[in-house]
């Protein structure tokens, strides 16, 4: 009996899972904003790298 509550009272490696738990979200919101946002960014790049080459330099 007494093997078995140590065995619940023991809380090490909860604080391992605690941070994977924090990275898995922030990878997620990090994929799920690149995703919403990357068209937009491409774009813009696109833009950018037009106008630069249509630019004649003086």
């Amino acid at each position: 009996m007494n093997t078995l509550v140590k065995l619940f009272d023991d809380e090490s490696g909860q604080t391992m899972v605690e941070y994977g738990l924090l990275v898995a979200l922030i990878s997620i919101a990090v994929i799920t904003v690149l995703i919403l946002l990357g068209p937009r960014i491409a774009a813009y790049f696109a833009s950018v790298d037009n106008q630069l080459a249509t630019h004649q330099p003086v």
